[in-house]
């Protein structure tokens, strides 16, 4: 997207589909600091599965109509920009297009699915603006439906990130499927939890960070218990934990539970997120937590913040891949430049979106570096390194975009090429990978101005190259490439025509 500036009036929006609740967020930037305007959550419980990585009817339903209460309240309220994320409940999905699908058009506004480090980083975005500015380097957890993140920080950046499979809709499925509770069950819960956090320990462990703070709704449901119950004025310790247990295990139903300061919708949820809590302190050898209000939803307000005022982290990310795969510079500017020049120029006949354009421009960027690999099919490389590449900034159907269309840079295009890609972006794409393909092909040309005259027009099927005939003899290896190429595009539903004038 495009650096422009909010103004002081504009509110923001966000939209954090969690496995176990969905957040929305409508925030007003002053100062560089968000003043919340409304803010909204229900339980839902997307993270329910049927036992094979689906989300249920049920849960679909659920989540579809909380989506149709949100946006009443963003109707009412006119953010300038709305974005939608979701979790990990949407990335184990095999079906989530069918949660997807409706859910965008409910809403009006795209759904990113963020890979679990990139869930890590907004959320520390969002914990990190409401602590003191200082250079401590902060251990933060985030335990959520699904999934558990960590994240080392000074300041506001992170240091390290890392999502674990565990949360506490996933554990209470997989240890209280039945809602019974008993000591048995605890401890294998809570023996799973420190299996999953041995994994990291040796980059997270307590010599490497100065305080624990944790974040969002487990964490902040377990300190509400211990302040209510008067063990501590604020903040989690282990001894209160203990002491938390020993009431949970009085009880023999989840129903059955009944303690000053738990909410109805924390209560199928507590038992687990208890037992991943002792995990998590015992594993990385915590003695004292606090809790922080912030949370993933405010981070990502915080990160369209930086988007509008020259900060967006995903050009960084750009950046930094192609220095880590030492990127000729020189083609990839030219192949994004080029690549600009097309998008512009098809953008009003083929309905590209800005954020078309962007990913276009950034698979320009990386389309090379699957050539540290091999030379050889280097855009398989290219593809594979970009999809499977913790990106900041970029959501996972963005990755999918980019590999796409670096994947279908050489030779005709498998049919199945698209099938990953969600229906309503596939035209888009398919003409979106003509314009690459094209893009490459044009990078024997050293400067734009050696191609005088360039009339680029599009209709639904064909797209045109009109340039002076001298030009052509010119440049004779550019127009052998792309008459080569006329059938591979012509395959993605693309008709290439070059006329000489």
């Amino acid at each position: 997207m495009p650096n422009t500036h909010t103004s002081p009036e504009d509110l923001l929006a966000a939209i954090d589909l969690g496995s176990n609740s969905f957040h929305l967020i409508i925030a007003k930037p002053e100062f560089g600091e968000l003043r919340p305007v409304q803010a909204l959550a229900e339980k839902v419980q997307l993270g329910e599965t049927s036992g094979a990585a689906t989300l249920t009817a049920g849960a679909i339903s659920r989540g579809l109509a909380c989506l149709e209460r949100f946006k009443q309240l963003i109707d009412s309220t006119t953010p300038v920009k709305i974005r939608v994320v979701g979790t990990n409940a949407l990335r184990r999905a095999k079906n989530r297009q069918d949660f997807i699908e409706p859910a965008e058009q409910i809403l009006g506004a795209p759904i990113d699915v963020i890979y679990g480090r990139e869930e890590a980083r907004l959320i520390y975005l969002g914990v990190a603006h409401t602590l003191s500015d200082d250079e401590d380097t902060r251990l933060v957890v985030d335990i959520g439906g699904g999934s558990t993140e960590f994240i080392l920080g000074q300041r506001f950046e992170p240091i390290r990130l890392e999502s674990l499979q565990m949360g506490c809709v996933s554990f209470g499925e997989a240890f209280f499927p039945d809602g019974k509770i008993t000591k048995e069950r605890f401890e294998a819960a809570y023996h799973r939890a420190r299996i999953e956090v041995s994994h990291i320990k040796r980059n997270y462990h307590q010599a490497l960070w100065t305080e624990a703070v944790g974040s969002s709704g487990t964490l902040r449901a377990i300190e509400t218990l211990i302040t209510t119950a008067g063990w501590r004025e604020d903040g989690i310790d282990r001894e209160s934990l203990t002491r938390l247990r020993k009431q949970l295990l009085a009880f023999k139903h989840i129903e059955d539970i009944d303690l000053a300061g738990l909410s109805e919708t924390r209560k199928g949820v507590v038992t687990a997120g208890l037992a991943i809590t002792m995990g998590i302190f015992d594993g990385l050898q915590i003695s004292l937590m606090r809790t922080s209000a912030g949370a993933l939803r405010e981070g990502v307000i915080y990160d369209l913040l930086g988007r509008f005022s020259h900060e967006d982290v995903r050009n960084r990310s750009i950046s930094a891949m192609q220095q880590r795969y030492s990127v000729d510079q020189r083609i990839a500017e030219l192949v994004t430049q080029r690549v600009a020049v097309l998008a512009e120029a098809t953008r009003e006949q083929w309905c590209l979106q800005v954020d078309d354009i962007e990913l276009l421009k950034w698979a320009g960027a990386l389309h090379e570096i699957g050539v540290a690999v091999s030379q050889k099919n280097y855009s398989e490389h290219s593809a594979y390194l970009v999809l499977n590449t913790d990106l900041a900034g970029f959501a996972q159907q963005d990755q999918e975009v980019m590999a796409t269309l670096i994947t279908g840079l050489k030779g005709k295009p498998r049919s199945e090429l698209l099938d990953g890609i969600a229906k309503r972006k596939r035209l888009s794409v398919a003409r979106m990978m003509v314009l690459l393909r094209l893009a490459v092909m044009l990078k024997h040309v050293e400067a734009l101005e050696e191609i005088p005259d360039l009339s680029v027009s599009a209709d639904d099927t064909s797209l045109t190259l009109a340039f002076p005939q001298s030009w052509g003899d010119d440049h004779p290896l550019t127009v052998w490439e792309i008459e080569q190429g006329a059938a591979a595009m012509e395959k993605l539903g693309v008709t290439v025509l070059l006329k000489a004038t």
